[in-house]
């Protein structure tokens, strides 16, 4: 489905539509900022934009097929934009919902297959926005990306919030389970660099303003996105590396675990070796043997024993094996 918001920059007032054949006489007015958004697209509405907008077959192709690497494509009087929304659902688990952008002088096209909040963001602002509709397209790019920027910092800050609550679990209360964990935040952060680094071009391509599409003064928004990125990006690798810190911590901290158990094993062994050597000598057989016939003899083994247990036990407690 096809639905159309336009701004006329003359008397600043809306129009709706979900008609896509006014789309081509909205765009011949100047004084028009058309934003054609299509949701769930059928092979109907791609072909609706083809018609209405002479976009190239390529682009159109890149459309039908999802899971495109974000990219900008530069074509005759209009960019192709691919970028993705990123959130957490209730699992932590990490969705990427992909979002075509078609981005010409007065005309942008998104398109999508699942809900993108970004849209709905977008689309409540610019309605307030109006003071600046000079802006075009530019100013509707900008509320989109912008909004779907911020979302990965929020993100981030989850991410960052789950990796603090694991080195809890590592040094508080060792979890063997924690581990899972790190490697799940790690795969989520390797992830969010594949899709996030490649944005930075599609920026870099616009603030280059090898086609005229936008004022200069329209580029500083774009330039602000772009400053946001590079945050977004520095902020994976810091995460990364504090991933990588974690992932070393809980090794260290099982290793520690493993050695302590090793050494009371090693302890535990020593003591009941020692006794056992006593109680084996005095448990053999020989009829000739001193204190075999002592009256006291039993209590006597039985006392060495447990004076070398004990000695042995304070020993092992004063260099920490026990």
């Amino acid at each position: 489905m096809i639905s159309t918001l336009v701004l006329n920059r003359s008397s600043l007032a809306f129009i709706e539509s979900d008609n896509p054949d006014r789309i081509s006489d909205f765009c011949q007015n100047p004084q028009s900022v058309v934003w054609a958004d299509v949701t769930d697209p059928q092979d109907q509405d791609f072909d609706d934009l083809a018609r209405e907008f002479g976009f190239h077959p390529l682009a159109i192709e890149d459309c039908r097929h999802p899971h495109q690497r974000p990219k900008i494509d530069e074509y005759s009087g209009y960019y192709f934009i691919v970028v993705y929304e990123a959130s957490l659902n209730e699992d932590c688990q990490l969705e990427l919902c992909e979002l075509n952008i078609f981005l010409g002088p007065n005309y942008l096209v998104t398109v999508h297959s699942q809900p993108i909040r970004a849209i709905e963001n977008a689309r409540k602002h610019w309605r307030s926005w109006t003071d600046l509709a000079e802006r075009r397209t530019g100013l509707i790019t900008y509320l989109l990306i912008d909004h779907i920027v911020d979302e990965y910092l929020s993100l981030l800050d989850r991410l960052s919030d789950r990796l603090e609550d694991m080195e809890e679990q590592i040094f508080d209360d060792f979890r063997p389970e924690a581990l899972e964990e790190i490697f799940r935040v790690k795969k989520q952060l390797l992830f969010m660099r594949h899709t996030v680094a490649p944005v930075r071009e599609v920026f870099n391509t616009l603030l280059k303003r090898e086609q005229p599409i936008f004022s200069r003064e329209t580029m500083v928004y774009f330039q602000d996105v772009y400053d946001h990125l590079i945050r977004v990006v520095e902020a994976i690798d810091t995460l990364r590396e504090i991933v990588g810190s974690t992932m070393d911590a809980y090794l260290s901290v099982s290793g520690n675990r493993l050695n302590k158990v090793v050494k009371q094993m090693t302890a535990i062994s020593a003591i009941l070796m020692s006794i056992t050597l006593i109680s084996s000598i005095y448990g053999m057989n020989f009829q000739f043997m001193p204190e075999l016939g002592a009256r006291y003899g039993y209590v006597g083994a039985l006392s060495s024993m447990l004076v070398v247990g004990v000695g042995l036990y304070f020993h092992f407690r004063k260099i920490n094996w026990l």
